[in-house]
């Protein structure tokens, strides 16, 4: 029985996910530079012809993932400036971030490459855009932490301040993943926000230690 168009782009998914996982491990464990097209398509376990099919070059690859990077980027920027609750807002991002650090080693390796790439001299177009939206996010994290002390949610402290720690903290989780593997341990999100939070008293309301 002849394929259906979804079943052919079902494939043509699954393939794809399969050269950017290898992509991803190979960039990171052995560098951009060192990593030959040749040796992605042998971890992804497809043909050179086939990966070609998909990505025209290395560099085409390379750029494609970090465009799948900053658009996650410009989602957290929205999320940040929404109306919710600055809260509600903190704890979904972080135990989001935990939970794919706790249950995907990958996740931490394409955070660290792209963290990689921000640092390239004479990026390409697209590490430019990343690194806008990286420059973004840590601007829109502040407001959003201002607005929380403001409401009496988030502590006292420089807002600034607070949002490098914050992503720190996230970096520093992301280093300690790639190095420990199976053996990482997830803090819970409120170790995480325990810089940030006020605790709240019995009747509710919210109080700084």
């Amino acid at each position: 029985m002849p394929r259906t168009k979804e079943q052919y782009e079902a494939m043509r998914m699954a393939t794809r996910e399969k050269i950017q996982s290898a992509a991803i491990k190979l960039f990171t464990q052995k560098g951009f530079s060192a990593t030959s097209v040749q040796d992605i398509a042998n971890k992804a376990q497809v043909s050179t012809g086939l990966m070609y099919r998909h990505y025209k070059s290395k560099d085409h690859l390379f750029n494609e993932l970090v465009n799948v990077a900053a658009t996650g980027l410009k989602e957290n920027v929205e999320m940040f400036q929404s109306d919710a609750s600055p809260t509600e807002i903190i704890q979904r991002l972080t135990l989001e971030i935990l939970n794919d650090l706790n249950k995907n080693e990958q996740f931490s390796e394409f955070l660290m490459l792209m963290n990689q790439a921000s640092t390239m001299e004479n990026p390409p177009p697209e590490v430019k855009f990343l690194n806008e939206q990286s420059e973004a996010m840590l601007n829109q994290l502040a407001i959003l932490i201002k607005k929380g002390q403001t409401l009496g949610q988030f502590k006292d402290g420089d807002e600034k301040e607070m949002a490098f720690f914050y992503l720190a903290t996230l970096q520093g989780l992301t280093n300690i993943r790639l190095t420990m593997k199976e053996r990482f341990i997830s803090p819970n999100p409120k170790i995480v926000m325990a810089f940030l939070m006020k605790e709240a008293n019995d009747d509710g309301n919210q109080t700084s230690e």
